[in-house]
């Protein structure tokens, strides 16, 4: 029997504790031509914003060009220039995943008609709608309820519910309305003006119940995607919905669908009545290579079983856009013909940035203060260190970064389980690192020099606010555990030179260092697990 220990303690708060202690393809919209009863609708989407309204780095103190939803919206604004019907959306993650995010939610707190700088932003640009996503919960229901207060747009998400769950979806108490019709007019080409109810449906992965179970326990539950789909959607055409998008926060799996499933979108596409998807939670762009080979998915048309999709990458890197051609068929309208992209606001040829867009100063100057405020917070000091802490040699070596965090665990941890009938036991501590470089970049990684740390130091040591959690395990779970961090690592044959050590589709955050237990890896064997946890080969042993 396992027993969990937990704390509302951040990993990111109890490292600065431990510091202030001493412990160290641009498509052009008139490719589509409009005639007499058919409009040219756009769709566009921005996902995984993570309160990056300004280009700029708060972990390096540095402006960048690769982020910002100040500068994707230039292309928002461009896009509307050309298109006489268009739609603007928001697909989650936008409460949280930077030091601004943080420092809203623990330093300056919401008051009531105080208005969440990532709103502000988005206010200024007139979104049509936007769904959550799971960093939504990050900090809590009541923190979630005054941030979407604050929103001059709806905000939906169709399968979080209050309390249990009922029978049928449609009965149940929604933590948020599942859906909205936004009634637009658009003009066809022959320059007539005709309505259409476009309606938006939001989804998150039920997975927020597992990730943040300390805030949502007891007080809401999810349900699966599909099968809530299922529910809403025939009642949005009740009410007379000519087009149906979903505003799905959760990526493409291929796999077979599951209930329940984390990366439902594609299955979600299958869904009769769904004319569109957006989709995220991946960090990717789609449409685009990352999801080559994946039946059902066409990743040059940018469909998912058929219907236009978009994915428009992170931190306002990408505005995913879907152009449809609309076709009036009596009263109502159906979906013609389409096409998808996702836009960026940057290009990259080896490692050099060149921006594409500037930032909107109207954008900028709404989040202003915030931004100031949020600078004199993350360069506030919090202690000090007589080493260097760094990442450069985070997967294949001791690491300082990885170090710092996981002795931070060991101290407090042991101070947790004083006085306990857990006291005495032996205590291991597992930490990976973030910032490793890989999918990253070049130049993704941690590096605190000697002298004071200061906050944005601390943030950047561990990117996330997640708890603090001590689990009692078995000596045969321990060894899995690193049977599963071990998979980072390719398979090496003994003798022969020049060959790859890492696996480039496993991600950093995966690998798991564990302190208190001496144990090697063997690399002459093949992993037991793959990237995704997938047993490779069940018979395999590389921990010794």
């Amino acid at each position: 029997m396992s027993h969990l220990l937990s704390s509302s303690v951040s990993r990111r708060t109890l490292l600065r504790g431990m510091a202030a202690t001493g412990f160290a393809a641009v498509m052009h919209p008139y490719s589509l031509m409009a005639k007499e009863n058919t409009a040219h609708l756009r769709l566009m989407e921005t996902t995984d914003l993570h309160v990056h309204v300004f280009p700029y780095d708060y972990y390096g103190d540095r402006p960048v060009d690769t982020a910002g939803l100040a500068r994707t919206a230039s292309l928002i604004r461009g896009i509307r220039d050309e298109a006489t019907n268009s739609v603007l959306v928001d697909n989650g993650d936008f409460l949280q995943g930077n030091p601004m995010g943080d420092f809203i939610a623990y330093e300056r707190g919401l008051k009531e008609g105080d208005v969440h700088p990532v709103i502000k932003g988005m206010n200024v640009l007139g979104y049509d709608a936007g769904t959550l996503g799971n960093h939504e919960f990050n900090y809590g229901l009541e923190f979630l309820e005054k941030a979407l207060a604050g929103a001059n747009f709806p905000v939906v998400c169709a399968n979080v519910a209050k309390g249990g769950l009922a029978a049928n979806a449609r009965d149940d108490n929604l933590l948020l309305k599942p859906y909205v019709i936004v009634e637009k007019t658009v003009m066809d080409g022959a320059g007539n003006s005709h309505p259409i109810k476009v309606g938006f449906i939001g989804f998150v992965p039920p997975q927020i119940m597992n990730w943040d179970r300390g805030h949502l326990e007891g007080k809401v539950n999810a349900r699966d995607i599909v099968s809530t789909a299922k529910a809403f959607v025939p009642e949005m055409k009740e009410r007379g919905c000519d087009i149906i998008v979903a505003l799905s926060h959760s990526g493409i799996d291929g796999g077979a669908y599951t209930d329940g499933m984390e990366n439902a979108s594609l299955h979600l596409a299958a869904v009769d009545g769904i004319d569109a998807v957006f989709t995220g939670h991946h960090h990717l762009v789609f449409p685009g290579p990352a999801y080559e080979g994946i039946p059902e998915v066409d990743i040059e048309r940018g469909t998912l079983f058929g219907k236009p999709a978009a994915m428009g990458g992170f931190w306002g890197s990408h505005l995913g856009v879907i152009d449809l051609m609309l076709e009036r068929d009596g009263s109502s309208w159906r979906v013609a013909n389409f096409t998808t992209e996702a836009r960026s606001i940057y290009e990259k040829e080896g490692r050099k940035v060149t921006p594409l867009t500037e930032s909107q100063q109207d954008v900028l100057d709404a989040v202003k203060d915030d931004h100031e405020a949020t600078l004199a917070y993350v360069r506030r000091p919090v202690g000090k260190t007589s080493a260097p802490l760094h990442s450069y040699f985070a997967l294949v070596a001791d690491d300082p970064s990885v170090q710092i965090v996981s002795k931070a665990q060991l101290w407090y941890v042991g101070e947790m389980l004083k006085n306990t009938d857990w006291e005495g036991l032996p205590l291991l501590s597992a930490a990976a690192p973030f910032k490793a470089g890989g999918r990253g970049g070049a130049d993704y990684y941690t590096d605190v020099p000697v002298g004071d740390v200061a906050i944005k130091n601390v943030a950047d040591l561990y990117l996330y606010p997640n708890t603090v959690r001590a689990v009692e395990i078995t000596g045969a779970l321990v060894k899995e555990w690193l049977e599963r961090s071990a998979g980072i690592f390719q398979q090496v044959e003994p003798g022969k030179e020049d060959q790859v050590l890492l696996n480039p589709d496993f991600p950093s955050y995966n690998f798991d260092i564990i302190d208190g237990v001496t144990y090697q890896i063997d690399l002459s064997q093949p992993s037991k697990y793959g990237p995704k946890g997938e047993v490779l080969n069940a018979e395999a042993s590389r921990i010794v």
